[in-house]
């Protein structure tokens, strides 16, 4: 089943296709130029056929006033000079149901998990317009993930975009497996994940570990795999976000909206522009980098049906956090998430930079008082240590004066106590995941400032949950 092919037993037949509007011109890989008897508008999807399999083209550029440049969304082996095209009378759309939860797809609504076609009951442009400002809402109120350093040093914001930054095997996708569990278990949400450029290994252990431990049936799995034409790619990003705005606006429920991984979303428009023949700019990206992310991340927003809460991983290429697309990215977030090798070499996972994660909403308005001031004294803590490691590297510990001491052992205390075992990896450890209330971590936090905890050894704060489980009273 293609992009706008839905069978009876879905929803709608595509348009008549009587006569071809053209024919194939040239072809270079996913590229297909196509000479026109009446020019297609941007973005219009057409349709030529190898071997009686239609293929789906997407026009992304005029040449002239008769021909047009396309991309290519299947395999073009096989494709011919002269091979008629014809229009299908609309752009790409995507066939949608509450049917959807619980399923793996592609980004035309075919099943990728062996079961039965989709059932749709309507079917939405991918391309199109946000809401309008008076019908979005802002961001309000913390997204609680029981995860102890991010609700307590770089909070989720219901309705808000988070960014998570990292180089390869710090943890991303760990993590963002570890939201969806907390979204179906704290908040009765649902989520949509967008794998772009995904493995198939990965997204076969995905699949396996959500059945597990049964968070895929309020989740829906959209993936472009890493070996499809690179406008799959670019575009199965738009086509789960359709779907989280489906379920927003169906459910009326809290939809956590999940892309692994958002630089291969730009990598894929890199693609995409070199193959059209476009100048590169900066650093070698395309030149329309910033209107690209912005016409994904607009989108990405809570209205009066309910809230779409994003969470984005960003692989950040040689750890360069100037790199145009990881700054292009950024641009769009309320909170960020930086991911450390260095902390990772250490066993702290999660691996996040206390110092350098954060939010734009961390004042007290937000936050309240009490969050703010933890928050802020926690830090002090974390950075004075990181000021006085080269110190106590060349000196050792007895050479700091007593009160440097004494925020160099709570700061380390409150590192470990910062880490903790996750439920997405208990079958790779043994220790079971735990996930901690907000209000505990702060009172946590509150007795190792307070000193309640100075007698404690280090490895007793290591990868657990609350201090009131491990510490008896």
């Amino acid at each position: 089943m293609n992009a706008l092919e839905v069978d009876s037993d879905t929803l709608t037949a595509p348009p008549a296709m009587l006569e071809p509007i053209g024919h194939v011109l040239e072809v270079h890989g996913p590229v297909v130029d196509v000479a026109c008897t009446s020019l297609p508008p941007l973005h219009r999807m057409l349709e030529v056929a190898i071997d009686n399999a239609p293929v789906m083209l997407e026009v992304l550029h005029h040449l002239d006033t008769h021909q047009a440049r396309s991309v290519a969304l299947h395999r073009t082996a096989g494709l011919r000079r002269g091979d008629p095209v014809y229009d299908s009378g609309g752009p790409l759309r995507v066939p949608l149901s509450a049917a959807c939860l619980g399923r793996l797809l592609d980004p035309f609504g075919a099943p990728l998990d062996d079961g039965p076609p989709l059932i749709a009951s309507e079917s939405r442009p991918l391309l199109a317009a946000p809401p309008a400002l008076s019908d979005t809402l802002a961001p309000s109120g913390i997204l609680e993930t029981g995860i102890k350093v991010i609700d307590l040093l770089c909070p989720f914001v219901r309705g808000g975009k988070t960014g998570l930054f990292g180089g390869a095997g710090v943890g991303k996708t760990v993590l963002i497996m570890e939201f969806m569990r907390a979204v179906a278990a704290l908040h009765s949400g649902v989520s949509v994940f967008a794998g772009v450029g995904e493995r198939i290994r990965e997204g076969h252990e995905l699949w396996h570990e959500m059945k597990d431990n049964g968070t895929l049936s309020s989740a829906v799995l959209v993936f472009g795999q890493m070996d499809e034409s690179p406008g799959v790619r670019f575009r199965v990003g738009l086509a789960a976000l359709t779907y989280a705005e489906f379920l927003r606006d169906t459910l009326g429920r809290d939809v956590l909206f999940l892309m692994d991984n958002a630089f291969r979303f730009v990598q894929a428009g890199s693609e995409l522009s070199g193959l059209l023949g476009r100048m590169p700019a900066t650093v070698g990206y395309q030149p329309t980098l910033s209107s690209e992310v912005a016409e994904l991340e607009d989108r990405i927003v809570s209205s009066r049906s309910g809230h779409i809460t994003s969470v984005q991983a960003v692989y950040v290429p040689a750890d360069d956090m100037t790199d145009p697309a990881v700054d292009a990215i950024l641009a769009h977030l309320d909170t960020r998430v930086i991911l450390s090798r260095t902390q990772a070499a250490k066993g702290f996972y999660p691996a996040v930079d206390p110092l350098a994660s954060g939010s734009s909403l961390m004042d007290r308005d937000f936050l309240g008082e009490r969050h703010y001031t933890v928050a802020h004294q926690v830090r002090e803590h974390l950075a004075r240590y990181r000021e006085l490691e080269d110190i106590i590297t060349m000196l050792g510990l007895e050479e700091l004066s007593p009160d440097d001491r004494l925020v160099v052992q709570r700061a380390r205390r409150l590192q470990r106590y910062l880490t903790q075992p996750f439920h997405a990896m208990t079958a790779q450890n043994t220790d079971r995941g735990v996930s901690v209330p907000l209000q505990q971590t702060l009172a946590d936090c509150e007795a190792f400032l307070r000193g309640d905890h100075d007698q404690l050894s280090e490895e007793r704060c290591y990868m657990r949950g609350a201090m009131s489980d491990q510490v008896p009273p």
